[in-house]
């Protein structure tokens, strides 16, 4: 399949993300990764929360000089910023840097200090969903590391699916593996990791709004504890 006409229709995208969903569901991660880049060449992206850099490091295989957005919320512990430092640099990317359009401190001003304690719901909006959507604009596709085993929310993702929000096609090519197979590519290919996964953390989000996991919880659990929230709004 040759690249994406750039005035390809919404609903013509939309046909194409679900078809392929259906298509690819036992293609290798490789495989859906390479097919998004002979679909939408330099309209296709990766976003990592440099948690770990295995989709980007996927993707550089299928598409060498991929972008990879990142969105800096001001809130990052300074072992994802380093992550992201490390993946720019050691890489075959192109990475990224999102930020949000009020500084913490403007944020603070406009609507009080701890924003993430009080309206945790409203601080991913300003901090992370409303600069992806700014971020993604060029973009006809996205690639994400969403996988199935990560929390009942996203136990329905598709391989290959159409971002209703976005109106754009989303792909998680690594949906179908679990936290063995992600390991194993780790040690594979010596894929960077964030070192707070040797910490006890097993989800990487921002500093105050992030916990170690206890045993037996799953890997979202760290996550906006205590708050009954689980996503941050850019996935759902």
């Amino acid at each position: 399949m040759t690249v994406l006409q750039e005035e390809a229709t919404e609903e013509e995208l939309k046909e194409l993300a679900e078809r392929a969903g259906r298509d690819l569901e036992d293609a290798s991660a490789l495989e859906i990764l390479q097919w998004a880049a002979r679909t939408f060449g330099k309209r296709f992206c990766v976003t990592s929360s440099m948690e770990d850099a295995v989709v980007a490091h996927l993707a550089s295989r299928a598409l060498p000089g991929v972008d990879v957005v990142f969105l800096d919320t001001g809130y990052h512990f300074p072992e994802t910023i380093g992550t992201r430092d490390a993946v720019a640099a050691v890489m075959d990317v192109n990475v990224i840097t999102l930020t949000p359009r009020r500084t913490v401190a403007e944020q603070d001003a406009e609507h009080g200090p701890k924003l993430h304690d009080r309206d945790p719901d409203l601080c991913c909006r300003l901090r992370k969903v409303q600069p992806l959507e700014e971020g993604l604009a060029g973009y006809a596709a996205w690639a994400t590391g969403l996988r199935r085993d990560e929390s009942p929310t996203r136990a329905n993702t598709p391989v290959v699916g159409w971002d209703e929000k976005r109106r754009k096609v989303k792909i998680s090519p690594i949906a179908r593996w679990t936290q063995d197979d992600v390991d194993a590519y780790v040690a594979e290919h010596g894929v960077l990791t964030n070192p707070l996964l040797a910490d006890g953390y097993a989800s990487v989000g921002c500093a105050p709004c992030t916990r170690r996991v206890l045993e037996g919880e799953d890997a979202r659990a760290g996550r906006w504890a205590g708050h009954g929230k689980t996503e941050c709004g850019l996935h759902g």
